[in-house]
């Protein structure tokens, strides 16, 4: 049905950090659901280009090509309809002994980065009323994972952005909500997950005991871009197999 609460036809959606793992994935299905997509990256593979998808070379870390690439998306739909902060990179190291650079470039990238894009597109949502912003935090934005105090505070800042957002846009139609995977099986992820130990004990966390795929989180996306969720923001949405809400081991 057209009126389908879930219908994401004809909805332009910008994923930021979309070249690979699952900002790529995300974009592969969206599609699928006849959304317009925008692919945000510093740069993509051509042996992996998605046919339909609209690649557009960014760093979300310069507000400059920022500004160029929204207004350009903006002029080619009259409209924004979703953005998704999927950009993030991570450099885990001895925490005793972080490396400030490591730090900085961090937060530039999960935290600032998110801020600069998401403060450009509230722009184009305004004049529309409407709008839906989707963080990719983390659990790691609840607990004090070890030897990577940058991802820990860009995550955990990414969150209470999201908040923050939500509660100073809320008056304009638009919503922000963060959506935050446990551990899924990613390149980012693909050294732990081949340790079987490593593996072993982080399944042993969630209460399905398993680790997440990015098909996971596809349905959570869905129904944040949706109408289906027209009366949810500032929310956290935690996509972990239980592991923020288990107890004891």
């Amino acid at each position: 049905m057209e009126n389908d609460l879930f219908s994401l036809k004809d909805k332009v959606i910008i994923i930021t950090g979309a070249g690979n793992g699952i900002g790529e994935f995300l974009s592969l299905n969206l599609l699928k659901s006849n959304a317009k997509i925008y692919r945000i990256d510093k740069k993509f593979n051509k042996s992996k280009k998605l046919n339909m998808c609209h690649d557009k070379i960014c760093d979300i870390t310069n507000l400059k090509q920022i500004k160029k690439t929204c207004s350009q998306i903006f002029s080619e739909n009259n409209k924004i309809d979703v953005l998704i902060n999927n950009a993030g990179i991570t450099y885990p190291n001895n925490s005793l002994n972080y490396p400030l650079e490591s730090w900085k470039k961090t937060i530039d990238v999960n935290l600032t980065g998110a801020f600069q894009f998401t403060s450009e597109v509230l722009k184009y949502m305004k004049k529309k009323k409407s709008g839906s912003i989707i963080n990719i935090t983390s659990i790691n934005s609840e607990f004090g994972f070890p030897n990577n105090p940058a991802y820990v505070a860009s995550k955990g800042g990414l969150k209470l952005l999201g908040k923050s957002f939500a509660r100073d846009w809320g008056i304009h139609g638009i919503r922000v909500n963060n959506l935050g995977p446990g551990y899924i099986i990613t390149d980012m992820t693909k050294k732990s997950y081949n340790n079987k130990k490593t593996r072993i004990a982080r399944q042993k966390n969630t209460m399905l005991n398993r680790w997440g795929t990015p098909n996971d989180l596809l349905g959570p996306c869905i129904f944040l871009s949706s109408n289906a969720s027209s009366y949810v923001t500032g929310q956290d949405i935690y996509v972990d197999g239980g592991w923020t809400a288990n107890g004891l081991q």
